[in-house]
């Protein structure tokens, strides 16, 4: 991606002892235990200060010790053990939220016995293990797990507080979610790739949250029966972001039904190797003829990146883009297009990587190279809303109604002016993506026509499919398959793509974001009845990062 402007993207008293593996706070002294312990101020510190005639105590700015975060960890843990919710959640930030999902912790998850031992603190931020049981009926199990929490300053009054979020509780939980011990909603769901074979999390360590939200879409459609389970169930901030209820302790198992999905347990397996390679990568497998999603993962598997992930995808976006501009007869693959150092438009001006330029190059030397003014210099013959039009119209994104099977994203490409519509040409601006999109860009150009992607075949539950409301035209079908092709030949993705050809395209992408030294490195390519896309955050050139993975899939065949 070249240089330009960056566009915003869218993380005394004693010190408390542990007896036994339970929480004691000894009492005696003075001083910054008494401060840290109830958030007031020494007396002879001599902080005051003169105010309407009479002296009032500075409020304490300074970050909380290392002492103050143990001993405040402390009194949380000591009051949440005991089962004083009232009292842990006094000593945090959201004492109301603290207090809900402590109470709820006892009442609805129904988990008892609970030992709280502290280890040792980092400056502010305090780990903690947790040991219980939890008992519904005549039905009980351990718990262990293991969290911490952090210590700030109230800057109102000084005081040292737990920053309170539901993570505290437990690490999957997220702000606004609950804990619930019970008969499960939903039964347990047999997931089985396209072959019959069972697919697991320990198996298939990116399936984890596939495999959740299969259960929650099919549980009840599958014909299994319902265990009793402690779950995550998720509030609507986190459902808003695509995510499934979680269980995290089976109490008595179900009976489950079996759902069977499109994936490859060939390609599934080797994508799993390649994302453990490369930290913070992302990628997904296509069938261009049918939409049939035939592997998906994440080196990071606490979150689907790969299906709900909402990223800038630079110059990969330049394959819609592409498909624009000839179709509007701006530009055509084998004629002159301008590649200059620099263009500005809407008051910004934007730049190629190192400020290179063609001079009487063709509009395919610039996709190829990945020239950003190309596109952008177009801008100004372009409607605020061309590339919202074509993104839907022929490539089915951005309208929020793919039906995959599991929660997904369907890219976001929103009407934007001035700068913002230029920078989108080149995938920045308020474009996003994940690499589902983009692999289902690549396969919409191979099939030449719109498939939406799919887990789980609609005929098990008779979903219907998203579906685009034109095709490209066979010109400016054909000369987009030549862009790709000739990228992946002779252009910024033919390192990667050697030895793939000649039936394969590709194109590869960078995207700047906001505070990160390095962009996040894209690359989508299909070869045969193959698509697949990658991405890999904070990673560099698409070619160097996401285009080994990307290729690697390509190479291991459907």
């Amino acid at each position: 991606m070249g240089k330009r402007r960056r566009v915003e993207e869218r993380s005394g008293r004693r010190r408390p002892a542990v007896v036994g593996g339970m929480i004691a706070v000894v009492v005696g002294g003075a001083g910054l235990g008494v401060y840290a312990l109830y958030g007031g101020a020494a007396a002879d510190d001599g902080s005051a200060a003169a105010a309407n005639g009479r002296q009032v105590p500075r409020v304490r700015a300074d970050a909380p010790s290392t002492a103050e975060a143990e001993a405040l960890a402390a009194r949380f843990l000591t009051a949440w053990q005991k089962g004083d919710a009232a009292r842990a959640a006094a000593v945090t930030d959201d004492s109301a939220a603290a207090a809900a999902l402590l109470t709820g912790y006892a009442k609805d998850a129904h988990i008892t016995d609970v030992t709280l031992t502290p280890g040792t603190a980092a400056g502010v931020k305090v780990p903690f293990s947790v040991k219980a049981t939890v008992k519904y009926k005549n039905v009980g199990k351990p718990l262990a797990y293991d969290s911490a929490l952090t210590v700030v300053r109230n800057p109102k009054n000084g005081k040292a507080q737990v920053d309170w979020h539901a993570s505290v509780v437990h690490p999957d939980l997220q702000d606004g979610d609950t804990l619930v011990t019970g008969a499960s909603g939903t039964p347990p769901v047999r997931a089985v790739d396209r072959d019959g074979g069972e697919l697991t999390a320990a198996k298939y360590p990116s399936l984890g949250t596939v495999l959740d939200g299969l259960r929650e879409k099919y549980g009840k459609k599958a014909g299994g029966k319902a265990g009793v389970e402690l779950q995550v169930v998720r509030g609507k901030a986190s459902k808003a972001k695509k995510a499934s209820d979680k269980t995290l302790l089976e109490l008595s198992k179900g009976t489950p039904g079996t759902v069977k999905t499109t994936l490859s347990p060939k390609l599934q397996a080797a994508a799993e190797s390649q994302v453990a390679k490369r930290a913070r990568s992302s990628v997904v497998v296509l069938r261009p003829s049918t939409g049939e999603i035939l592997a998906v993962a994440n080196a990071s598997p606490g979150f689907n990146t790969a299906f709900n992930g909402s990223l800038a995808p630079g110059s990969t976006m330049k394959v819609v883009t592409s498909s624009l501009l000839i179709d509007k007869g701006l530009a055509s693959a084998d004629k002159t297009h301008p590649c200059p150092k620099t263009f500005t438009y809407g008051g910004w001006k934007f730049h190629n990587d190192d400020d290179f330029e063609i001079k009487g190059g063709s509009f395919k030397a610039s996709f190829a190279r990945s020239c950003n003014t190309a596109f952008i210099s177009q801008a100004p013959e372009l409607s605020d809303d061309s590339l919202t039009r074509q993104a839907q119209q022929v490539f089915g994104l951005s309208m929020n109604n793919w039906a995959i099977g599991v929660p997904s994203f369907d890219g976001s490409v929103p009407v934007q002016s001035k700068a913002q519509m230029a920078a989108s040409l080149i995938g920045q601006g308020g474009v996003r993506m994940n690499p589902l999109n983009m692999a289902s860009v690549a396969a919409t150009v191979k099939a030449g026509s719109f498939h939406q992607p799919y887990l789980v075949a609609p005929s098990v539950d008779g979903r219907t499919l998203a579906s685009a409301s034109r095709t490209l035209s066979p010109s400016t079908l054909a000369q987009l398959r030549e862009l790709m092709n000739y990228t992946a030949a002779a252009g910024t993705a033919a390192e990667a793509m050697s030895g793939l050809g000649p039936d394969y395209g590709a194109k590869t992408g960078s995207a700047e974001v906001d505070n990160q030294d390095k962009p996040n490195g894209w690359f989508t390519a299909y070869r045969g009845d193959l698509a697949a896309a990658g991405v890999v955050q904070a990673g560099g050139h698409g070619g160097d990062t996401a285009g080994p993975i990307v290729a690697a899939l390509l190479r291991t065949g459907g």
